[in-house]
């Protein structure tokens, strides 16, 4: 029965080369058809592999097999004793400690809480390195501290955190923490800017946002309303602001409440005592509480949902096991839960089977494709003592291997704690948003009460509205929130995306140099194509 043999060619150089080893091929009685280049053939007939790989051989070439594949292994039968006997044989691999934890933080707004949690984890004895990252509201702590005392430190800091040690637990708590801050970010910022953008729009075209006799009760109802809105819809901000002031910090979030919480008062003043201030002085803001909040929230929304997508990449690396293992004892085989296996652990895999822990094979022969690991598409065949990894599937075959690595110590795991240190680092330009924005707040605060002072005593009459009036202005435009954010949202976002196509990226610096890169060079074209051959375009 004729069959078509695929090989792959070693030592071809030119065409003379092709024609030779074409002739020889095609000069056997078994041999109906040989198309050769000059790194492959691809001949049809009844001659097998070995027949064919001796007369390329005898050719001065070498061959080897590419197609068809190592026949898939029949399932074992090895009796449960020598099972047993085995296991108890081998002693259970063991994997290195892991010193890194990540830590789910909360009640972050801006850089300057970034400097105050990261100043706090690095201050708890046994602590190497502690990287917090504000666009994923996660902390990656290095050293030998336990995770109550990490999250005590947080706490002591005035924010929340929760020491999360396995990973599809961490996963799903930050997914159901994501999607209800954007849930809560979203009705917060409708319910803001609904109040908000018609006040705005009616002082605009109809009233000129000053309060007279005539309208001075409808703007009581609208500042009433204003504060309902900036205790539930912005109860955040003022929460946040007072905790940092219980601690002797300021945060974005001061600049918040101390912008529209002035704001309101001032107006407040103005419509309850419109006699105290200058008839050009009685100007209200009460939208501008109600506008920045709105717009705030909006923003934290949109930054809720860049955050869940980016985190997407490393969703998709963590999909690549398997939820369970087959695993093999002494009463047979069984499935059971991935967080179960234990480096010891004899296990089956088969055709089709992604392959759950690293390990090193024990019996039988596979073909794995591990593009995930090399980028390389051609699977690779497998035999007794060499090791598979997780994450890497099962083409074709049917081996037992020995599990050696578990959890957190696989190579899968290892890359996915790198594209998370890399999430988690800072390029230098990084590092100088976070010193600035450490200290902006402050700054702004200080400019305010400087522009307040200077018109209070050289400004004109009556100098306390019109210093109320500045400070307020100062205090309102200044909450550029992007400054802490912009940063790592790029980072994140940059780093998480390569990972999607297969691009490691090992830290954020490395990113930030790489924009100034003009060539870069590969060790092989595997590392760049699918292995996946796909017709684009036909031309007639």
């Amino acid at each position: 029965m004729s069959q078509t043999i695929d090989l792959t060619l070693d030592g071809l150089s030119c065409g003379h080369c092709v024609k030779r080893v074409k002739e020889s091929l095609e000069q056997r009685p078994d041999v109906e058809q040989a198309d050769v280049s000059i790194t492959e053939a691809h001949v049809t007939g009844t001659a097998s592999a070995e027949q064919l790989i001796e007369t390329i051989k005898q050719a001065g070439y070498d061959a080897s097999v590419s197609h068809p594949k190592a026949k898939p292994l029949a399932e074992s039968s090895i009796p449960s004793e020598a099972l047993t006997a085995v296991s108890e044989a081998l002693p259970a691999a063991t994997a290195d400690d892991d010193d890194s934890q990540q830590l789910l933080l909360s009640g972050m707004s801006c850089a300057s809480c970034v400097t105050r949690v990261q100043n706090a984890l690095q201050s708890v004895p046994g602590v190497t390195q502690a990287r917090v990252n504000l666009a994923e509201r996660t902390a990656l702590v290095m050293g030998s501290a336990s995770p109550q005392d990490l999250v005590q430190a947080v706490e002591k800091a005035g924010y929340g955190a929760e020491a999360i040690e396995d990973d599809a637990k961490r996963r799903e708590r930050q997914q159901e923490t994501a999607v209800a801050t954007m849930k809560r970010f979203r009705w917060q910022a409708i319910v803001a800017l609904a109040v908000g953008i018609p006040v705005m729009v009616w002082g605009m075209i109809g009233d000129n946002m000053m309060v007279t006799a005539d309208n001075r009760s409808l703007w009581l109802v609208i500042g009433l309303i204003t504060l309902a809105v900036m205790v539930f819809a912005g109860g955040h901000f003022y929460r946040s602001a007072w905790k940092s002031l219980l601690n002797g910090a300021a945060t974005m979030d001061t600049l918040v409440a101390l912008g529209t919480g002035v704001a309101w008062l001032y107006s407040m003043s103005v419509n309850l005592w419109p006699q105290w201030f200058p008839m050009e002085a009685r100007h209200l803001y009460y939208e501008a509480s109600a506008m920045i909040i709105g717009l705030i929230n909006l923003g934290h929304m949109l930054e809720a949902r860049a955050r869940q997508r980016s985190s997407k990449a490393l969703e998709k690396l963590l999909d690549l096991t398997p939820p369970t293992a087959r695993v093999v004892t002494a009463e047979g085989e069984k499935s059971v839960p991935l967080a179960e296996v234990q480096p010891g652990m004899l296990l089956r895999l088969t055709t089709g089977d992604r392959v759950p822990v690293d390990g090193e094979i024990t019996q039988g022969e596979a073909w794995l494709d591990e593009a995930m690991l090399t980028g390389e598409p051609i699977p690779q065949q497998k035999g007794e003592g060499e090791s598979v990894h997780a994450g890497t599937v099962v083409q074709d075959g049917s081996v037992l291997f020995r599990a050696s690595a578990v959890g957190s110590h696989t190579t899968l795991s290892r890359i996915i704690r790198m594209v998370r240190q890399a999430q988690s680092s800072k390029p230098e330009i990084g590092q100088l948003a976070d010193k600035i924005s450490a200290v902006f707040v402050p700054v702004v605060v200080v400019i305010a009460l400087v522009s307040a002072a200077i018109w209070y005593f050289f400004g004109p009459a009556p100098q306390i509205v019109y210093t109320l009036v500045i400070a307020t202005t100062v205090l309102i435009i200044a909450c550029p929130c992007a400054l802490g954010l912009a940063t790592p949202m790029s980072i994140i976002s940059g780093v998480g995306r390569a990972a999607e196509f297969g691009v490691l990226v090992r830290d954020a610096d490395a990113l930030q140099r790489a924009s100034t890169l003009d060539t870069v060079v590969f060790d092989k074209t595997g590392t760049l194509t699918e292995g996946k051959p796909q017709v684009v375009a036909v031309k007639t």
